[in-house]
């Protein structure tokens, strides 16, 4: 959507719809602006009329009449001006406001693989300065068009009644300003295209400075950071220069035409007073309508580059908006299972947790399969293992289960029923997924336990926390439950996280566990309080267990060794001990990993 174009018509009519909810505001707003364009219309007649009939009479008795009509087009247009402030400023907020809630929805219903190409800074740039750019902008090209065409129509049908020779010279000024507008128009556009697109790369190096600010320190990579971005912003501010030097250079030349045409009317205008063509209120009212003339020409000019400035922006948000998620209900199991924001619960069947894998390939690029040809057969109540090297497809395998992803080829079946057919609300409400590096939200722990379950009670959420073992450390919190977490959960250690995060999944009651690599990052410690709670709480549930730490999944009923997407070895932990094999080959250079670091502890230690 972000070819080269001029004004976009369809896009800005498509844009338009969401000022149209505002159609009160909208109305009340071009009511205003065709009153305010009136009156400023009638106000040079009004002078003609003193210059012509009061002064040359020397009556003063029609003075106080003539200052009362003044007064109250005075106070007419200060209203005109509080209304239109008010109308505009109602439609620029309701439309931001109504834009953001329309782009977070999108957001919350776009697939995981969206998040994954797109950054964060990206994202923020169209949800903030883009939706602001735009709301602002049609507001206000309202307020600034509307007077501006009612204006020029009106100040040249008072021109032509008064004299068409006079009319006729301001009328020739038009066409050089339109020619010279879509001129600069298109070189503007293209200069603040580019700004837009620098400022979300910036926005976006922004948000990996804070959010990596400790890496940035530990590896000392200040100066190449600040490098960046300084490169970024001086691109940024070269863009911002040749917009500037473009409308520099155009609104003097608009202003050389308007001199002109001034020059033009005086000269035209003065020779008639002389010989007694016209009388001097006629041209003190054609000089101060042509001195005016050119605001409104200047305003609807201003508005289309503004509008083809925008455009980058809307283009944006309406791509957004459009988007349409990779993972799909069709209407059919919408119509059964609801969808995230209407579920129908009632119709939802109990999860048994029959997990099946049928030939399933899949790859998040088409020409890079992740997994090929897997298949598992896991009935409920079994736990399985998942291991392997880095990238090997463990956790390609959890999220297809989530259906997260959907296979390019083969199926994932629970119960015997294509995940494809089943509503994602149904199955995400049945899987208690806890990751390696957990994300808890702003506000208590209380809030991030039941986050799944807005509604449960606190005895249902601290018997959560009982049972994922994490009561006992947040009863030794400032504020016990309702100690606050701080954004990302950064007031709280990576176990205390995990903890919580743990009871969180506990919560919901799933009939599907998956566990992916939740040992890893955390002390000895807190990982055999959650062994502990595994051991407890996956207990007649079908469960996934991917781990780095091998020693965490003996007690497994299927360990499954995975190698670049394809399973290469499976069967228990003693099976897989006595063919010497794979398993037993990571399960040896593990054991002796750790064995070593022991060993290099107790040295250190008797030093």
């Amino acid at each position: 959507m972000t070819k080269e174009k001029r004004v976009d018509w369809r896009l800005w009519r498509e844009l338009m719809r969401h000022m149209l909810r505002f159609k009160k505001h909208l109305t009340g707003l071009m009511i205003t602006m065709l009153f305010t364009a009136g009156i400023d219309v009638l106000y040079p007649l009004l002078s003609k009329y003193a210059i012509d009939v009061i002064i040359p009479a020397g009556d003063t008795s029609k003075l106080p009449a003539y200052f009362i009509v003044y007064a109250v087009f005075a106070l007419a247009q200060g209203l005109n001006v509080i209304l239109f402030i008010r109308f505009a400023s109602r439609i620029e907020l309701g439309m931001a406001k109504n834009m953001r809630e329309e782009l977070f929805l999108k957001l919350q219903q776009l697939s995981l693989s969206y998040y994954d190409d797109m950054p964060i800074g990206q994202i923020t740039s169209r949800m903030l300065s883009d939706v602001t750019r735009i709301s602002e902008m049609l507001a206000w090209s309202i307020v600034d068009g509307s007077w501006a065409l009612v204006y020029m129509i009106g100040v040249v049908v008072a021109m032509l009644i008064l004299n068409p020779f006079l009319a006729l010279i301001v009328l020739l000024s038009v066409p050089p300003v339109v020619i010279l507008s879509i001129y600069f128009q298109r070189k503007v556009l293209h200069a603040q295209r580019r700004v837009r697109k620098i400022n979300a790369v910036i926005l976006g190096l922004f948000n990996e400075g804070i959010m990596g600010a400790q890496t940035t320190k530990t590896l000392q990579f200040e100066d190449e950071n600040l490098s960046q971005f300084r490169k970024q912003t001086h691109e940024m501010k070269q863009a911002a220069q040749t917009a500037a030097r473009y409308s520099g250079i155009y609104l003097p030349i608009i202003m050389l035409v308007g001199n002109i045409c001034m020059a033009s009317v005086l000269w035209g205008g003065g020779r008639m007073v002389m010989i007694g063509g016209i009388s001097l209120g006629v041209l003190a009212t054609f000089v101060s309508y042509a001195s005016g003339f050119f605001e409104p020409v200047n305003n609807i000019a201003g508005i289309l580059i503004e509008l083809q400035a925008a455009q980058a922006a809307g283009e944006r948000v309406l791509e957004l908006i459009h988007l349409e998620p990779k993972i799909r209900d069709t209407e059919e199991v919408k119509e059964i299972y609801g969808d995230v924001f209407s579920p129908k619960k009632e119709n939802w069947p109990k999860m048994q947790g029959h997990v099946t894998f049928d030939h399933v390939t899949f790859g998040y690029h088409e020409d890079h399969p992740v997994l090929e040809d897997f298949s598992l057969d896991v009935l409920p109540g079994t736990q399985v293992a998942l291991v392997g090297e880095t990238g090997a497809g463990k956790t390609t395998i959890a999220q297809l289960l989530g259906r997260f992803y959907e296979p390019t080829k083969g199926e994932v079946r629970i119960d015997g029923q294509d995940t494809r057919t089943m509503g994602q609300l149904f199955l995400h409400r049945n899987m208690g997924y806890v990751l390696q590096v957990p994300h808890l939200f702003s506000g208590t722990v209380r809030d991030n336990i039941r986050y799944g379950r807005p509604d449960a009670t606190d005895e249902e959420t601290e018997e959560a926390a009982k049972t994922a073992y994490a009561h006992d450390f947040i009863m030794q919190l400032k504020d016990g439950y309702e100690t606050q977490v701080g954004e990302g959960g950064n007031l709280l250690s990576t176990g205390q996280k995990q903890l919580i995060a743990f009871a969180r999944a506990i919560l919901i009651d799933p009939a599907v566990f998956i566990l992916d690599e939740a040992t890893a990052s955390i002390d000895t410690k807190t990982e055999q309080l959650i062994q502990k709670a595994i051991d407890k709480v996956l207990q007649g549930r079908t469960s996934f267990v991917i781990a780095h730490r091998l020693s965490t999944i003996r007690r497994a009923d299927l360990i499954i060794v995975i190698r670049n997407g394809r399973e290469i070895e499976r069967g228990t932990h003693r099976e897989l001990m006595k063919k010497r094999d794979a398993y037993f080959e990571l399960y040896q250079n593990q054991f002796e990993e750790q064995s070593q670091r022991a060993i290099v502890g107790k040295e250190i230690y008797e030093e």
